[in-house]
């Protein structure tokens, strides 16, 4: 465990509370070079209204995740997320996994356990170092 984890993963669960999301509010920062290169959380894409759930409650299919977020803003910035850390509060389900890998990012810091656990799996398939604290 490198010196900064916990408090990047303390500032991914401040970042969470921005998130709209009733059922669980998820935030991620990506950090390269001791920087935070990109931030996100989950939420419907720009554009839509902030309303992650529908009348049953049920998550809307078209909410993107905290990770996606957080890649999908590097990639807009022109930085590069070569090598970064990711640092999440919940573990990355598969979708979000495959990203993850095609990202470059070798180490994924988590705080809480997803039901799932391919996603964990997949990246550790890959050679990405992935840590709970």
């Amino acid at each position: 465990m490198e010196k900064f984890d916990l408090r990047y993963l303390e500032m991914a669960a401040i970042w969470a509370k921005n998130s709209y999301c009733k059922r669980r509010q998820v935030g991620a920062l990506l950090v390269k070079d001791k920087m935070i290169i990109s931030d996100g959380y989950n939420g419907t894409p720009s554009g839509f209204e902030n309303v992650c759930e529908d009348e049953n409650g049920v998550t809307k299919p078209y909410v993107l995740h905290a990770e996606a977020n957080a890649i999908s803003k590097v990639a807009k910035s022109g930085n590069s997320s070569q090598g970064a850390t990711l640092y999440v509060t919940a573990s990355p389900c598969i979708e979000c996994a495959k990203l993850i890998i095609q990202a470059g990012i070798k180490r994924v810091v988590y705080q809480d356990e997803y039901r799932l656990t391919d996603g964990v799996d997949l990246l550790r398939r890959a050679g990405i170092e992935v840590e709970k604290l």
